[in-house]
Order: structure tokens, then sequence, then C-alpha cells
């Protein structure tokens, strides 16, 4: 911005002073040539005075002295040279000067006046007045140097207000600029200072009252997850204690199986309350770390929650790690958040077999996903948020799944759509984001 206003203001005083200069020059060329054969016209006049009529019949004549650098002389109506310096013999100037009319022309590089003298209404002589051409050439050329130099002061003045003018506008622009990659980084307590300048402080002004009101937002959302995962941690609790209770208790063998897998259920419940209520509590960019959990432990797990239900819709569950050594860890709680997502998604959305498949990429694991349905549409759509593809669900899954995967420095793609495979980038290594492709 600070070199487009310099070169803004530069082209601005560069055309005035064009304007102003060039005809500023013709005019002074114009006036030096006029002042000269002024000068010479008001030398010839002087001399014409002090002509005797009888200076043919021998009557000395004295002429003024020349102009500065230029020659004064008398001649006779036959073109002879009398008195004075110039030609011996008239020159076209002198005999136009003969015909009664002042002359003022120039002649073999000379500007040249000559002024006819009279007596009884009949031309006696001419005093022609000349000076070289040269020397009006020179002042005219010094004139314009002068011009030139002033025009130069012009344009450095103009460029240094100039640079002083960008840097005032853009400074406030600039610390805009600033803030706004603060708050992008998330510090939402920036707010943009006042400046000098109305439009950036009403810019200013608005963007402070736009954040002010996405904070206010963003802490009502966070309080009501807080709220609302505190809330349900007391009766999922007690729920918990009394199906803990129920079990211990009775001994029906039909029961037992299903208060098994209703307390397993409550404490998966429980565990994704508190994941939600640790999520909300922690600052929005600087989460911390979930806990670390054997891969192992994690399909082990996912197997048992899925197995069952896919097999009552006639489904099959395969799992296979290639690979991959199963004491290796990786976040707990958002890959297992992230993959019960795919798979729900799966089931809902997808037919035949499931399976999901884990792969080493040295830097990363990735999980793939993968039925045996098909998926149409773009691929980026899928992850907007109330976006279902026009079937069953709100929306939310995928792209609460894509969120969860960048908040672990991971990413979540669909890497197929016949079959539908989805895969889940996870990096292995401290909290490198993955650019990996598969």
């Amino acid at each position: 911005m600070r070199q487009r206003v310099v070169r803004v203001a530069v082209v601005a005083a560069l055309v005035a002073v064009v304007l102003l200069a060039v005809p500023l020059a013709l005019a002074v060329r114009s006036a030096l040539y006029a002042d000269q054969r002024d000068t010479l016209e008001r030398a010839a006049l002087a001399g014409a005075v002090r002509v005797s009529p009888d200076y043919r019949s021998g009557d000395p004549v004295e002429l003024p002295a020349p102009p500065p650098g230029g020659r004064l002389g008398l001649y006779d109506p036959q073109g002879r040279l009398h008195a004075g310096s110039g030609p011996a013999t008239a020159d076209a100037p002198v005999h136009g000067a003969v015909a009664g009319e002042v002359v003022r022309t120039r002649s073999g590089g000379d500007l040249v006046v000559a002024v006819p003298v009279s007596h009884a209404e009949h031309v006696i002589g001419v005093v022609r007045a000349s000076s070289p051409a040269a020397a009006v050439r020179d002042r005219v050329f010094l004139t314009w140097a002068a011009l030139l130099g002033v025009a130069a002061v012009a344009l450095a003045v103009a460029v240094l207000v100039a640079r002083r003018q960008a840097r005032t506008l853009a400074a406030p622009l600039e610390g805009l600029s600033r803030h706004c990659l603060a708050v992008a980084e998330g510090d939402l307590g920036a707010r943009a200072a006042p400046s000098s300048i109305a439009e950036i402080d009403q810019v200013a002004r608005t963007h402070n009252e736009m954040l002010h009101s996405l904070s206010e937002l963003l802490r009502h959302e966070r309080d009501f997850a807080a709220n609302a995962s505190h809330q349900l941690r007391t009766p999922l609790a007690g729920l918990q204690l009394t199906l803990e209770s129920g079990l211990e208790q009775d001994d029906d063998a039909r029961l037992r199986p299903v208060l098994a897998e209703a307390l397993t259920t409550t404490r998966r419940l429980h565990d994704t309350v508190e994941e939600v209520l640790r999520l909300s509590t922690s600052r929005a960019m600087l989460r911390p770390r979930a806990a670390d959990r054997p891969l192992g432990q994690v399909l082990r797990a996912t197997e048992e929650r899925w197995h069952g239900q896919l097999a009552q819709a006639g489904r099959r569950f395969e799992h296979l790690a290639r690979d991959v050594p199963e004491d290796l860890c990786v976040p707990g709680g958002p890959v297992t958040e992230i993959l019960d997502i795919l798979l729900d998604n799966a089931r809902i959305h997808g037919k035949g077999t499931v399976r999901l498949v884990v792969r080493d990429l040295n830097d990363a694991l990735a999980f793939d996903v993968t039925d045996e349905g098909e998926v149409h549409g773009s691929a980026a759509r899928l992850f907007d948020r109330g976006h279902s593809g026009g079937g069953q669900g709100a929306g939310i899954g995928l792209a609460l799944a894509s969120d969860l995967a960048a908040g672990l420095g991971g990413r979540l793609a669909r890497t197929g759509s016949a079959p539908t495979t989805f895969t889940l980038l996870v990096p292995i290594r401290g909290d490198e984001a993955v650019d990996g492709t598969t």
C-alpha cells in the first residue's frame, strides 16, 4: 500500500509539473527573445535620433554604444554602411526598413532590428542593430535548467510528503492486519487500536464490535457445553452405580449380559461427557493433549462396540492392523470418537461388510474405514456442518470428526467413493501436522 500511495502522489506531482513547466518554459523562451528584440529596437531608435539630415554630405554621425555583444550601424538608402558596425552592404532587414517600416527579424544567426530614419517624409537612412541569437539561446537554456531544478525539487518534496502520508495511512492498516493475525492465532482478547484517520477508526471499531460479539457467542457456546456436560455427569454417575449394583445382585443369567452391555454403554457415555467437558473448559487454540492408549486396546474396544450392532443388521465387521505394533500409543479419546462416527456413518449410509484397516505411514497412522456402498457428491461438502447429503442424520458427525482430526494435528478425508472409504491420518511423532496422502 505504501508504494501505491507514493506512486500515485509522484505521478500526480509529475503531471502537475509537466502541465505547469512546459507552458512556462515556452513563455520564458518567447519573453527572452522579445526582450532582446526590444533592447535592439531601443538602441536603433536611440541611434536614429542622432542622425542629421546632412550626414551624407559629410556631417559626422555619433551613434550610441551598441548593445552588449552586438553591433549598431547607419546605412544610406543605397545600402552603404556610413557609420557604426555591421555588414558592409545592406542585407534584407535594411532593405525592408528603407520602405519605411521597422523590421524585426533574424538574419545569419543574429537577431536584427532595422529602424528607418526619416526627414520631410522621406527615408534618408536606416539604423541597424543586431546581436547574436546564440546569446539569447544560452539564456533560455539557463532558465530552463533553473526550471528543471525547481521541478526536481518539487518532485523530491512530493515524494517525501507522499512517503510520510503513506506511513500515516498504512500504519493503522498494518496494525489492524497484525491484530487480525493475532485473532486468527487464538487471541480473542486482542483489540484494534485507534488511529488519527476517521475511516480506518470506523473499520477498527466495527471489527472490534464484531470480535466482541463473536467472543460472547463462543463463550456462550462453551458455557453451554460445559454446563450441559457438568449437569449430565451426576445422573450418569448415578445410573452407572445403579447398573453396577444391579449387576452384582441380579443372578438372572438372561439379564446379566443386558446389564453388562448397558453398563459399558453408560461408561462410554460418561467418558464422552468428560471429553466434551474437557474440550469446552480448555482454551480454544491451546487444548491439552488427550491421554494416549495402546492401539490394540483401541481396536479391541471398537470391535466390542460395533461387532454386535452390525451383526444385528446382518452385516460383518472386520479389522486389521498391517505391520503396526499393538502397543503403539495413539490419542485414545479423539481417535475412538472419530472411528465411532465413521463406523456409524458406514452403518447408516453404507452396506455390506465394514472394514477397519490400520496402516503405518512412518510418521503417521492411517485408519481406513471401508464399506461396500457408494457415495456421490463433492468430497469437500461431506465435512460441512449441516450437510447430510440428503440422507438420514443431522450433518454433524463428519464435521465433528474432521474437527477432532484437525485438533490432533491430523486429517480426515474421503479417499474412495466406490466402495466408500474414509481415511483418518494421525501423527505419531510429536504434534506435527500430517501432510501425507493415501
